[in-house]
């Protein structure tokens, strides 16, 4: 915790990821599920969330596609593993649930403390129309938004965080705060950019990634960050 205090104490510009750190991915995903696919999914909840998460990886590693399309492509290939009913007129269920998606409840709490002490970005795979539905339900405007129809790439690949640092200069002064250690923090480690893991789901690191700090949820973080 003193190396997370000293790398605050020159930190001037915090981002975040969006997405299961800063909105309930989870609840979001699973009305998604619900909706589409019926209400007996809730039987298959693990299974489905696995699926989702192995899916949505493999297709934004494949040529870019615009997040729109990812959604709509991980939906049609979970209903052919899982053969499972999907509704022509159901493919776009994800992009149009995603924008009514909230924050978790600690979110806004912590972001306006935050707000008073530091600039605030959001590095996140979403196109940008998607995330100004969800911008709606924060607190704060952001300093500043890169997200995967900027850079043309999802994470985990460099190039959000490439694109910061043609952005910020030098990274020394910023600070990365997510809660996937696949999707952040592991490239975040790469490029020598500190990363804090807000771990809200208690799960076990079974990456090499070493995170400048450990935190259950964003109001933790904000305590930390904010004394």
């Amino acid at each position: 915790m003193e190396t997370f205090q000293r790398n605050l104490a020159r930190t001037r510009t915090l981002t975040f990821d969006c997405y299961g750190t800063l909105i309930d991915w989870s609840a979001g995903l699973n009305r998604v599920f619900a909706e589409v696919f019926g209400p007996q999914t809730d039987q298959r909840r693990d299974e489905l969330f696995d699926a989702y998460v192995k899916i949505e990886a493999a297709v934004e590693a494949e040529p870019y596609r615009s997040y729109r399309e990812v959604l709509a492509m991980t939906l049609e290939r979970m209903a052919e593993r899982l053969h499972l009913p999907l509704p022509p007129d159901r493919r776009d269920a994800m992009s149009r649930m995603l924008p009514d998606w909230k924050p978790f409840a600690d979110t806004n709490e912590a972001l306006l403390r935050l707000k008073k002490k530091f600039r605030l970005g959001v590095l996140s795979n979403i196109d940008r129309d998607l995330f100004a539905g969800t911008a709606r339900h924060f607190a704060v405007p952001f300093d500043f938004l890169i997200c995967a129809q900027d850079v043309r790439s999802y994470k985990p690949g460099l190039a959000h965080f490439e694109r910061l640092k043609q952005q910020e200069g030098p990274l020394d002064h910023v600070l990365h705060v997510g809660q996937s250690l696949y999707h952040d923090g592991a490239p975040a480690e790469k490029l020598g950019l500190a990363f804090v893991w807000i771990n809200r789901y208690n799960e076990p690191s079974n990456t090499s990634v070493g995170p400048l700090g450990e935190f259950p949820d964003l109001r933790s973080f904000a305590d930390a960050a904010c004394r």
